[in-house]
């Protein structure tokens, strides 16, 4: 069968439009209602959504593009569902604490959510609009592509449910989680979420050609976040502020990875440099030697203060 396009071959202006069109929705409902529980529901079906209806529009069906749509629905039925639970256990969503009262943040943070969605399921589109796909056959991207993305999946979803589990328990109130793949990574739920889209797209380069290499967009943007911007850096220091003067804490980051999870004996030893370019223990990711300098900056000018009281 002929496949159907909409304006361009890899549908991606009807991509956009879906997707703009489900975030406003979906953001309608939260701004007017003041309800938290759509957010990552509607990110979850929105990533759905695409996968099919470019499955749908190639006509094609081949066994690649049919497992990469059934592995963006799966990923995306888990993160919604396990996000939905999370966010009706607890009652609110705190990300959003500053900007329900601010109409102009949380578009912002909805207009951000279009683009994660367009942006990481570039790959999929491609995949599902490429006209290579006529070839069944596997290739060496497609299995190591599978693994990974079957080895990301898993440590997300585990990572997810240990630290849900973990904070669910009343014995742990004010402490960290250290428990199951939190004890060889600080953001093993990070680690599986890149490792499972950079899959993804090897799975892709069995087939995309020309301009559709521009897939290699959606892995960099998703982990390049993750890494620099709204994931482990804003974590790292709210987790540096809370426990940054306990010992066991500090002991806790200076033997696990940030990322790629190692056993503590192994990463403790490692170089510094090591761990900065290797193993992604970035600076940015350290806040409380800043914590401590100021707060001794503060008890020098108290005594440098009673100091000069006295002699007065």
């Amino acid at each position: 069968m002929k496949p159907i396009h909409f304006v361009d071959p890899n549908n991606l202006l009807l991509c956009a439009i879906i997707t703009a069109a489900m975030q406003i929705f979906f953001f309608g409902i939260a701004a007017t209602f003041r309800f938290d529980k759509v957010t990552d529901f509607a990110g979850g079906t929105n990533f759905m959504v695409l996968a099919l209806m470019t499955l749908l529009l190639a006509q094609t069906f081949s066994v690649r593009q049919i497992l990469v749509t059934a592995f963006v629905c799966a990923w995306g039925i888990r993160l919604s569902g396990y996000l939905l639970y999370r966010i009706i256990k607890i009652g609110e969503d705190k990300r959003f604490d500053d900007k329900r009262d601010n109409l102009c943040a949380f578009a912002g943070f909805w207009t951000f959510q279009a683009i994660w969605v367009f942006t990481v399921s570039l790959p999929v589109i491609f995949t599902n609009c490429s006209y290579s796909n006529v070839n069944n056959y596997f290739t060496v991207q497609d299995i190591v592509g599978i693994s990974m993305y079957g080895l990301g999946l898993l440590t997300e979803t585990f990572a997810d449910f240990q630290k849900f589990n973990f904070r669910d328990n009343p014995a742990n109130n004010g402490k960290w989680c250290d428990y199951g793949l939190w004890k060889w990574s600080r953001h093993p739920n990070y680690f599986g979420e890149i490792l499972l889209w950079w899959g993804m797209f090897l799975i892709s380069t069995s087939v995309i050609q020309g301009g559709q290499w521009a897939g290699i967009i959606g892995p960099v943007f998703i982990t390049s976040i993750l890494l620099f911007l709204s994931g482990i850096p804003l974590l790292e220091k709210k987790s540096d502020e809370r426990y940054g003067k306990v010992e066991a804490y500090r002991e806790y980051k200076r033997s696990t990875s940030p990322l790629v999870p190692l056993p503590p004996y192994f990463y403790g030893r490692l170089p510094d440099a090591v761990k900065c370019f290797v193993c992604c223990e970035f600076p940015l990711y350290n806040t409380m030697d800043e914590a401590d300098e100021d707060e001794l900056e503060v008890k020098v000018d108290e005594v440098n203060g009673k100091a000069r009281a006295n002699s007065a």
